[in-house]
């Protein structure tokens, strides 16, 4: 370990314990909670440590105009900060605020949509058995595809008709089946995207497209990129919350990664099957240092390390790291209630479901009245709905466990006046072959394979048009035909929705322009209100 990174815990008999420093030079200096100076403590040198004559002792105004910034400046600069006046744009890049990066920031055009939450269906929902019916796939139950076999990555057989109704709803006459039937309810508020496209038929690639807009390379999430770009409108809890019951997806924290961001925007895991507040954030509380003391112990932290930073030409992963103390501190006075639903009047709380999927949906409504920009909620660890056999079971188990905290969450946001600039996306990373799956003998599973090729995204909210179907795949329902939506189309439209140019919303790193869309995308009219 260098001797710049050493700290000595100091005391004496006249002073509450302090942070010692050796900075460059082998000169030890002492800095006292009740002290103005910084200087050499003789009394601490035994005749064993031998230590150049100090420099001139200076003052703590001295250290900060050192730094470049005196403490009017500081003040100033954190309330402009706060306010979200030091952000800019430049090139049509947002560039965070340093002072304060998750301060809120404006988009390049008045926005329709200011928050989102995005229902991740992780493993792959049936859209032929949700949102996309076929009625040809009925007629040929059982027999050959006239096509012939479909290119799939598991051996499948013949058609499947799907075991689940399909009826009109609201004034659309938006036919969705009867897995969904309280979200069917607000049918004229819904549009579904029925041409989305990917590219490969696996789940890692296909989760990194859907969440990261890169299948192969490792980039910055969604959830990641809207923060960047708008900041959070609540300063005590994180700009982006990633929610998943039982512990991590497939691709774990990759899928809501910062990656070449700056880490204050990644997204925050939080594992919501539990229900105990010190459960389901650690650390929350700390029962050892009372917050005036933390606050005291958190600011000289801070002074060291950004005098660290300086001396390093700035360091992004210190930056990071400094945020995220500041962040915990500030949690600490607000997230345990956030994350408390239990004070919501019980008729809310029967709305959304007394269980997990219900508790962790409600969660992320408190959370959104409270200002957080983006929360991602997964259905649960791995890949709950990749069914590759008894789909009628499996599908049935988990929409009786998702429908009604999604009906409850559109209904709750209409009542509160947050449903026009909050977009709720429903999906996962690819949908399932119209072909039912065999075994190696060539015994149906009852279950359906991996399907890139055409599925289903709903939008809601946020100036999506509602009560609309957008593109169609073919008669069979294995891959998208008419209008087709690629994953970054979707992107390219989401970005639209919250106000940036899905093309001059980049972020410069290793010599090139990087944006969520990479060098595609169109945005999708037919999508927005």
């Amino acid at each position: 370990m260098s001797v710049d990174s050493i700290v000595y815990l100091a005391t004496d008999k006249h002073s509450e314990p302090c942070l010692s420093v050796p900075p460059r030079g082998l000169r030890l200096i002492r800095r006292c909670a009740n002290s103005d100076e910084i200087a050499s403590p003789p009394d601490m040198m035994s005749a064993d440590m031998q230590f150049p004559q100090p420099e001139p002792a200076f003052t703590r105004r001295d250290l900060l105009r050192r730094i470049g910034v005196g403490m009017g400046g500081v003040g100033l600069a954190g309330v402009l900060g706060d306010a979200g006046l030091l952000g800019t744009v430049a090139r049509g890049d947002i560039t965070p605020s340093a002072i304060n990066p998750l301060a809120p920031r404006g988009p390049h055009f008045p926005a329709k949509a200011k928050r989102v939450i995005h229902f991740f269906l992780n493993g792959g929902p049936s859209h032929v058995d949700t949102f996309d019916p076929k009625p040809m796939l009925t007629q040929y139950d059982g027999k050959p595809l006239p096509a012939g076999p479909l290119r799939t990555e598991r051996k499948t057989g013949a058609a499947f008709g799907s075991p689940f109704k399909f009826r009109q709803y609201g004034q659309s006459g938006l036919p969705i089946s009867a897995l969904f039937a309280k979200t069917a309810q607000h049918a004229d508020d819904l549009c579904v995207i029925r041409s989305m496209k990917a590219e490969v038929p696996n789940h890692e690639p296909s989760l990194m497209l859907m969440n990261c807009g890169d299948a192969q390379m490792a980039r910055p999430s969604m959830g990641a990129w809207i923060t960047y770009g708008l900041g959070s409108e609540n300063q005590n809890l994180p700009g982006f919350i990633a929610m998943c019951p039982g512990g991590y997806p497939i691709k774990e924290t990759e899928n809501w990664a910062a990656a070449f961001l700056p880490g204050t925007f990644q997204g925050t895991f939080i594992d919501s099957k539990h229900t105990a507040i010190d459960k389901l954030i650690a650390n929350i509380r700390n029962d050892q240092v009372p917050l005036r003391k933390q606050r005291r112990q958190l600011d000289l932290l801070r002074e060291i390390n950004r005098e660290h930073a300086l001396e390093r030409g700035g360091d992004p992963q210190l930056e990071a790291r400094i945020q995220s103390f500041e962040l915990a501190y500030r949690m600490q006075m607000e997230a345990a209630d956030a994350f408390d639903p239990s004070g919501e009047p019980e008729h809310i709380r029967q709305m959304y479901g007394e269980h997990v999927q219900g508790r962790q949906t409600l969660i992320a409504r408190r959370l959104l009245e409270r200002g957080v920009r983006f929360i991602q909620l997964w259905h649960g660890a791995g890949q709950p709905w990749d069914n590759h056999d008894n789909i009628k079971g499996n599908h049935e188990k988990l929409c009786k466990e998702i429908d009604q905290p999604i009906a409850a969450l559109l209904t709750d946001l209409k009542n509160r006046g947050m449903f026009e600039d909050t977009l709720v996306i429903i999906g996962g990373e690819f949908g399932r072959t119209p072909t039912v799956e065999v075994n190696d003998s060539g015994a149906s599973k009852l279950g359906r394979d991996h399907n890139p090729y055409g599925f289903s995204v709903v939008l809601a909210g946020g100036g999506a048009k509602g009560g609309t179907a957008v593109g169609a795949t073919d008669e069979f329902g294995f891959a998208a035909a008419e209008n087709i939506v690629h994953v970054h189309d979707l992107h390219a439209t989401i970005l639209h929705l919250l106000g940036f140019d899905h093309e001059k919303f980049t972020y410069r790193y290793a010599g090139r322009d990087f944006r969520l869309t990479d060098v595609y995308g169109r945005v999708v009219r037919e999508v927005v209100a």
